[in-house]
């Protein structure tokens, strides 16, 4: 039976689909491969990156970080999972700061048996839009391997001291899962492909029948963020501030263009162009940016979130809203 669910490549229906602590199990252990016993959300942080103007996929970023216990052979393990949803995977100083907080974060610690303070094993999980080049694979997973140098053996044992300072890591290519089955983790991440867009791009049409009765809740849980009213509006404002962006971007590069053929053309300067881009870009910065900041607040973004887009900080978005009458 066809049914439709909202996209959850959208911030706000990826976090309403994530805020249901039973769904957020059931995907997260499905990657990992491990049953999960319980999960619990850490602090979370939101930033939005502009859309990619030639994929026309409003793909942000959206960061969640959990504590959960995993079940083993002799009980359970603690460990925290990092959990990025991002346009590109070029942004390595973003994922790097991420994870590097983690690693030095004191609260992500356990107190063992014997007393001490011993820090816990980190898993991360990337779902990019923008593919690995690895087309073949949708799902990568990155373990650390140990070998002996001398025969470039495996070796076959744990070690505490090399599992703290590595960490697992799954990488989910959503633009590679165009029609790929292959196994039943597959099936559920096809919730992400957006082959089953339909003619609003808030919504994806999925046969609820192929998938297995155990990923149902799920598929309930984006089915009823399809038709909450709150879900659908906060949609329409990504979509604006991302279009408005793209705006703002082509202004200033035609206004540049157009300065810079001036002047080459007044002072036959080879370099007169790009001069002339700079001057355009300069000059219209600071109103560019403060109408970012103006337009991102009506579309109900945070003040973080406007300060992603618009490059200023969070002081100086404040500030720009205070010169306007906004507290």
């Amino acid at each position: 039976m066809k049914v439709e669910i909202a996209n959850p490549i959208y911030d706000v229906v990826f976090k309403y689909m994530m805020e249901d602590n039973a769904v957020a199990k059931l995907l997260i252990s499905s990657i990992i491969g491990e049953d999960i016993i319980s999960l619990d959300p850490n602090p979370q942080e939101i930033t939005v990156e502009k859309e990619d103007a030639v994929k026309n996929d409003t793909l942000t970023v959206y960061r969640l970080d959990f504590s959960a216990k995993i079940k083993t052979s002799d009980g359970h393990r603690l460990v925290i999972i990092e959990m990025q949803k991002a346009s590109l995977a070029t942004d390595f100083m973003r994922f790097r700061g991420y994870l590097g907080k983690n690693y030095a974060d004191e609260s992500n610690t356990v107190r063992g048996e014997d007393g001490k303070i011993n820090p816990l094993p980190i898993y991360t999980i990337y779902f990019l839009g923008d593919d690995l080049k690895i087309c073949d694979t949708p799902v990568l997973s990155v373990f650390p391997v140990i070998r002996d140098v001398a025969t470039q053996e495996i070796v076959n044992a744990k070690s505490r001291f090399i599992e703290l300072l590595n960490h697992k890591c799954w990488i989910v290519q959503i633009s590679c899962l165009k029609k790929r089955r292959r196994n039943e983790l597959e099936i559920l991440l096809s919730v992400f492909d957006q082959e089953n867009r339909t003619d609003d791009r808030h919504i994806l049409n999925v046969n609820e029948d192929d998938f297995p009765e155990k990923y149902r809740p799920l598929i309930r849980r984006l089915k009823m963020a399809a038709s909450n009213p709150e879900v659908k509006k906060k949609m329409k404002a990504e979509d604006e501030v991302f279009s408005y962006m793209q705006d703002i971007e082509r202004s200033a590069h035609y206004k540049g263009r157009i300065e810079g053929e001036a002047i080459g053309l007044e002072k036959g300067e080879a370099i007169g162009l790009e001069k002339g881009e700079a001057i355009g870009r300069a000059a219209e910065r600071t109103e560019l940016q403060e109408n970012g900041v103006l337009n991102g607040h009506r579309a109900g973004c945070s003040i973080d979130t406007i300060a992603t887009i618009t490059g200023l900080t969070p002081e100086q978005v404040t500030e720009i809203l205070k010169r306007h009458g906004i507290e």
